[in-house]
């Protein structure tokens, strides 16, 4: 009779543990996720100036070298917001001199509605002009 009475005082046990432990799993599942976004977008950014200064390396001859190295940074940023992306390109276009391809992109770790981390994530790739 005392086993009995027993298993029905702890059919809740269960369920309440598991009620306990669900918000802590969730915060940490949404956690991964929004690293997974960041890491993305910086992955996303360093690409794009890298392909910038490969077309900046190439384009000494260009009317405008400057814009059409924004633009290749801009068109290999698939994925990012565009007015957000900030690009700059430092050094001369002169034969065997260096130009620096700059990107910045906003970036904020929100976590069921509350920002724990935000910032910029910078890359900055340089290429010696062909």
């Amino acid at each position: 009779m005392i086993s009995r009475r027993r298993l029905r005082d702890e059919k809740g046990q269960t369920m309440v543990e598991f009620a306990l432990a669900l918000p802590i799993l969730l915060l940490i599942m949404f956690g991964v996720i929004q690293f997974g976004i960041v890491y993305n977008d910086y992955v996303t950014l360093t690409d794009a100036t890298r392909a910038g200064a490969r077309k900046a390396a190439v384009s000494r001859h260009e009317a405008d070298p400057e814009g059409v190295t924004i633009e290749a940074v801009e068109n290999s940023a698939s994925g990012l917001d565009l007015d957000d992306l900030e690009v700059a390109v430092s050094g001369t276009f002169e034969h065997g001199e260096d130009v620096t391809v700059e990107g910045c992109y906003p970036y904020d770790i929100d976590l069921l509605g509350i920002v724990v981390a935000s910032g910029d994530l910078c890359s900055e790739t340089t290429e010696r002009v062909e």
